[in-house]
């Protein structure tokens, strides 16, 4: 199976370094949700490298300065999730930046164990 993320063809990228590349999420949960994941394939976290990390690491404070000039959000949500059972369904790292507003859900403590409204149907 091809990875959607490998080809880079489709996606518009908004930030990137040398080892990593950050764009909008195709199926946000928020508005501004970023995907930030390292330009070569690796299949999760634990396989990547420090240095891959490292700059993935980066463009997620980048990507914060980005969001809060764009969106002026209320507050974060970082993740990744590791194989089928931990939810992933991109077999290629990728951390989730979402963003988070007042109201946006009634009560947001306990953070991502509340089911957060997509704004986009996941297929």
């Amino acid at each position: 199976m091809t990875c959607p993320f490998c080809s880079h063809t489709e996606l518009k990228i908004e930030l990137q370094n040398n080892l990593a590349i950050a764009f909008y999420d195709k199926y946000p949960v928020q508005k501004g949700h970023l995907l930030i994941i390292p330009k070569e394939h690796k299949q999760n976290y634990f396989d990547a490298t420090p240095e891959q990390i490292m700059a993935i690491h980066e463009l997620i404070r980048e990507g914060k300065k980005l969001l809060d000039e764009k969106y002026n959000p209320d507050g974060y949500n970082i993740g990744v999730n590791i194989g089928p059972y931990g939810g992933q369904t991109v077999n290629h790292l990728h951390f989730h930046l979402i963003p988070r507003y007042k109201g946006d859900i009634e009560d947001p403590l306990g953070g991502i164990r509340k089911a957060i409204p997509n704004l986009v149907p996941y297929p």
